[in-house]
């Protein structure tokens, strides 16, 4: 049995993040939690994700900086964002730097679902 694929969650506030990370597990993937893109950056013990689901606004680096900063060292990995503070600008930055999806909290489980399924080549 191949594993499962892996989902970085990252989000400072750590009741979305877990529910996050046990609607992702529920659903067959490996999950790793982190508050913040700091702290998914620093750790050597990443792999490298099939997926990154992400908070927009964080201290310190932002889910949009995160973006810009992985596709600037050529990274595609496939980040969708969820936020609380929706607004025009920032979803046509994200979606113009490449991110595969922009949600609302709170954000609809099935189509945070169908999105990472997409992210995965299989939607």
């Amino acid at each position: 049995m191949s594993p499962s694929p892996l989902i970085c969650v990252i989000d400072d506030d750590p009741s979305v993040r877990a529910a996050t990370g046990r609607l992702l597990r529920s659903l067959g993937y490996s999950v790793q939690l982190f508050a913040s893109a700091e702290a998914w950056l620093d750790d050597p013990t990443v792999a490298a994700p099939a997926c990154i689901v992400s908070d927009v606004q964080m201290p310190g680096m932002n889910g949009l900086e995160l973006l810009a900063r992985l596709r600037g060292e050529g990274r595609a990995t496939p980040i969708i964002f969820v936020t609380a503070f929706p607004d025009e600008r920032r979803q046509r930055q994200a979606l113009d730097g490449g991110a595969l999806g922009f949600l609302t909290k709170p954000f609809d489980q099935a189509e945070l679902a169908s999105l990472v399924a997409l992210a995965l080549g299989h939607g």
